[in-house]
């Protein structure tokens, strides 16, 4: 987190299948639209990419390929190609970087490479700090659970939402990340909340299930039947309409996760 900039750091994360990657995009759509998040930074987390498509992005570089060619230069290469990858990182991050009108973009990707690489690791999480310096805004959408974010992209969050479906599962792995952030520590993180997605009903049982495992309740995401429309044809998420019943309560959200 840069302290010069007061960038401000969001991370999605909860259970697969809750619509966290929908959830994302919707909300860099309502954060961008608001004028408030200044200089945006998207940063797909899940392998899987899936981020991209909710956006209509496509990516010509991850930071899976820029740590792929960090591992087989220090496997391969000479003393001196190892040097100037040192010093070339930052560079490959950058390059990794899309920029546009609204936001920029940087996908994490995949690996192909086998094995503990957590001191690479260590160095792209040194250079997304330095890259992050760069933004008003951060919003991570993360692969299911906490692991990935907390061991490869940063240490300290100010808002991490957690995606959550209408049922008693979702609300599990809600308290579960409650207690990795409250009790077990395993990252710094300002201000947790969890927003229940895809809802038809039973409002009043999921704000006692909220208030229940004592997590803060950021919103109630309605059923909205045009994102199903658009994930059947491939239409970015971002193009729904002005008026979706979903993305206007995410322009709800928003407001809380900036304060």
């Amino acid at each position: 987190m840069s302290e010069e900039r007061g960038t401000k750091i969001l991370a999605v994360c909860g259970k697969g299948g809750t619509g966290k990657t929908a959830s994302t995009a919707m909300m860099a759509r309502a954060l961008y639209e608001s004028k408030k998040a200044g200089n945006l930074l998207l940063i797909d987390a899940d392998p899987a990419m899936g981020l991209l498509s909710a956006l209509g992005q496509k990516a010509l570089r991850t930071m899976g390929e820029v740590r792929e060619n960090i591992i087989n230069t220090a496997k391969k290469g000479s003393i001196e190609e190892k040097e100037r990858m040192s010093d070339m990182i930052d560079y490959m991050t950058f390059e990794a970087l899309t920029e546009l009108d609204e936001f920029a973009l940087l996908a994490m990707g995949r690996t192909e490479t086998l094995g503990c690489f957590c001191p690479v690791n260590t160095i792209l999480r040194g250079a997304i700090e330095t890259l992050s310096g760069n933004f008003d805004t951060i919003l991570i959408d993360g692969e299911a659970g906490l692991e990935q974010i907390s061991r490869q992209i940063i240490k300290k969050l100010d808002t991490l939402m957690i995606i959550s479906d209408a049922s008693s599962r979702g609300i599990e792995t809600g308290d579960m990340i409650r207690k990795m952030i409250e009790e077990d520590k395993v990252m710094k993180c300002n201000k947790l909340g969890i927003i229940f997605n895809r809802v038809m009903g039973n409002e009043d049982i999921l704000k006692q299930s909220a208030e229940k495992i004592g997590v803060e309740m950021l919103g109630i995401i309605p059923f909205d039947e045009k994102i199903a429309e658009h994930d059947l044809v491939g239409k970015p998420i971002t193009d729904l309409p002005a008026d979706s019943v979903a993305l206007t309560a995410y322009r709800e959200v928003v407001e809380k996760a900036m304060i």
